[in-house]
Formats: C-alpha cells, sequence, structure tokens
C-alpha cells in the first residue's frame, strides 16, 4: 500500500501514474517529488539511483523527471515525529504570533507611541 511521504496517509485513492502537480489528500503535500521515487537515494551522488536522469535540486519539491517511479516505502515516522516536535517547540516559544499580531493594539507598542509623539497623531 502506498502512503505519503510526509504524513504516512494513504495514497489508495491516487491515480498512477502522479500528475506532477498531485497532491497527498491529507496533508497536501507534492507526491511527483525525489523522496518518493524508487530511484531515491541520500547516499549517493544527486541522491539518485538513475544514472540519466537530471539533477534535482530541490527533492521535496515537484519535478519533471521522466524517470521518476513512485515507491511504496517513503514515509519516515521518525522524521515526522522529529518535525512536529520542532514545530510544537517552535510555538511553545513564540505563539501564535499571526493571531498575537492581529490582535494587537498597535498604540501599546512603544516604537509607535514614540513616532506618534515625535510627528503628531494624524
Amino acid at each position: 500500500m502506498m502512503v505519503c511521504w510526509r504524513c504516512g496517509g494513504s495514497l489508495e485513492k491516487q491515480t498512477l501514474p502522479f500528475a506532477r502537480m498531485d497532491e497527498c489528500s491529507s496533508c497536501h503535500a507534492q507526491l511527483h517529488i525525489c523522496r518518493m521515487c524508487i530511484y531515491y537515494d541520500p547516499e549517493v551522488t544527486k541522491a539518485c539511483r538513475e544514472d540519466d536522469a537530471d539533477e534535482v535540486h530541490e527533492k521535496e519539491r515537484a519535478n519533471f523527471c521522466d524517470y521518476f517511479r513512485p515507491a511504496e516505502d517513503t514515509f519516515d515516522a521518525a522524521r515526522a515525529a522529529s518535525e512536529k516536535n520542532a514545530i510544537n517547540e517552535l510555538q511553545g516559544l513564540f505563539g501564535d504570533s499571526d493571531a498575537e499580531a492581529d490582535n494587537a493594539d498597535p498604540s501599546a507598542d512603544p516604537a509607535t507611541r514614540a513616532a506618534e509623539d515625535l510627528f503628531g497623531k494624524s
């Protein structure tokens, strides 16, 4: 059974071959990528075991490689757990900065108050 390289979600409803811009229905990760290919191997030159393939620099972005063949065992649970842990730590440090910025009163910022005092409020 084929699963998404990023989230491990099932790809059984996806039609093969993957189109260049096909995405995982669970996490919306692109699927026609080097990391999802049977030839992907980070231990070899260009991280690809297909000698004739053009080099692709971004291994997690959709590409036009004609040698692409989807692999079934691309999900790395340890990498996914590490990524989720890093995101949780960042959110713990910085909180939801977008929501806080949207709700913040701009006049409460000392720099904004100083600028308003200097130039006068409009």
